[in-house]
């Protein structure tokens, strides 16, 4: 078996008015992906907080977020898919720009490969359990 190699990742949980922002990837069926958090690496050098802020932006199109605070971390092993222990440091968000329920986005990642095709829109909290790979860990701690 691979060895297996830990990584820092970011998660962001952008809450409005009782509502958590998530997404799915087009290009693939909920079967295969589900809905997700923005959620990514943290790039060398970049702190978390500033992780969790491009994170979010890349993958919503969006840009007014404000970080209310980090929630925690939590480890994630998303073996088999990859050989992959994720530590993940998770942040509260705010937005505070007005979106629509629901808007496509792209992630363009630098030219190095096509650009990946989200579609954005707000679950009410109490409904985000369905969160694809543990991404839901932390919610309860919005309420702390």
């Amino acid at each position: 078996m691979p060895e297996r190699v830990t990584k820092d990742k970011v998660l962001c949980y952008v809450v409005r008015d009782g509502k958590l922002l998530v997404f799915r990837h087009t290009d693939y069926s909920y079967e295969e992906v589900g809905i997700q958090v923005p959620a990514g690496s943290i790039r060398a050098g970049e702190t978390p907080e500033a992780a969790a802020l491009r994170e979010a932006g890349e993958e919503t199109g969006l840009k007014d977020f404000k970080i209310v605070r980090k929630l925690g971390e939590t480890e994630y092993d998303i073996s088999p898919y990859r050989f992959e222990l994720q530590r993940r440091h998770v942040f509260h968000l705010e937005l505070t720009e007005p979106t629509s329920e629901r808007w496509m986005s792209q992630e363009e990642h630098d030219g190095e490969q096509e650009p990946t095709h989200f579609e954005c829109f707000w679950i009410p909290l109490e409904a985000a359990h369905i969160l694809q790979s543990g991404q839901g860990a932390l919610l309860g701690r919005l309420y702390d």
